[in-house]
């Protein structure tokens, strides 16, 4: 039998993927297909500092390993949303809402991902305005739309897949 797993800390972060031509890393969802995003994903632990909890979510969900961390371009915004009731159950009872921090992430060009099967069954790199088009979430696709404003805020550095064993 195996052990339950402890519920979602109400705490994200949303990283949106982008070339220096602001193409966009969208993402399908492996539980909702036809529900496109970008890299998003809770804090592992309360004490987990958010770039940290973004290099791990990167990681996972597209096999990107970001050599520098300042690569990672903190927005200091953050959206309070309500969690959509079919994701709930993953949250302690009674959490409705949770806070999401923004951030951005340029790569050199539109790089292949390994997707995370569990989570993901495509991916498309788009034009922003197009990336905004296809997402479900509107604080996604809201991010995308203020990337213009954000993306070349930091000077980019290399980002490359890592392949797991």
């Amino acid at each position: 039998m195996s052990t339950p797993r402890p519920p979602k800390i109400p705490e994200s972060v949303l990283v949106v993927i982008h070339t220096p031509q602001l193409d966009v890393l969208v993402m399908e969802r492996a539980d909702h297909p036809g529900f496109w995003q970008s890299v998003t994903g809770s804090k592992d632990s309360l004490d987990e500092p958010l770039r940290t909890t973004c290099l791990r979510e990167v990681e996972e969900e597209t096999g990107l390993h970001i050599e520098h961390a300042d690569d990672l371009c903190d927005w200091h915004l953050r959206n309070i949303y309500e969690i959509y009731p079919v994701w709930r159950h993953r949250y302690a009872p009674g959490v409705t809402q949770n806070t999401e921090h923004v951030f951005s992430l340029r790569v050199p060009a539109c790089v292949p991902v390994r997707l995370a099967p569990r989570e993901h069954l495509n991916y498309r790199w788009l034009p922003w305005r197009e990336a905004a088009d296809v997402c479900f979430s509107p604080s996604n696709a809201e991010a995308i739309l203020q990337l213009p404003r954000f993306a070349f805020q930091g000077t980019p550095h290399d980002v490359h897949e890592r392949t797991t064993p």
